[in-house]
């Protein structure tokens, strides 16, 4: 393997904003602040989410920030701070760098994600059951 998951986190940390879970609390609520859940729908369904948040499942985050993308989502095309963040910290670490490389500007992450979130007395909105 030419480079490894702790090489890319490495890298991506350097170059990205990280966000303490305190500063992230006090940014919650803010109408300049947009908090992005990276995680997977069955994760946000098991745990909860940061209320609020908009949810971009990884795996679609290049398709919805390209505005010429067909998937784009006009979330990404305002004027806002996006602070992204998943479960610990990494996958949002690395979506943050490719955001940055998108040229989405404002843009940073959670420290230790969700978890630490929730650890910290971050407030926790559980999504209704999926029906059927």
């Amino acid at each position: 393997m030419k480079k490894g998951y702790k090489a890319l986190l490495e890298e991506a940390n350097a170059v990205i904003e990280t966000v303490p879970v305190d500063q992230a609390r006090h940014l919650h609520g803010d109408d300049g602040v947009v908090f992005v859940d990276l995680r997977d729908p069955r994760e946000i369904q098991r745990e909860g989410r940061i209320p609020g948040s908009f949810s971009c499942p990884r795996g679609m985050l290049e398709f919805w920030i390209d505005p010429e993308s067909p998937y784009a989502k006009p979330v990404f095309q305002e004027p806002k701070r996006f602070l992204f963040y998943c479960a610990s910290g990494w996958r949002s670490a690395l979506a943050a760098r490719t955001a940055q490389e998108m040229g989405l500007e404002e843009v940073a992450h959670v420290g230790g994600g969700f978890t630490a979130w929730k650890n910290g007395g971050g407030a926790v909105e559980v999504p209704e059951p999926k029906k059927g």
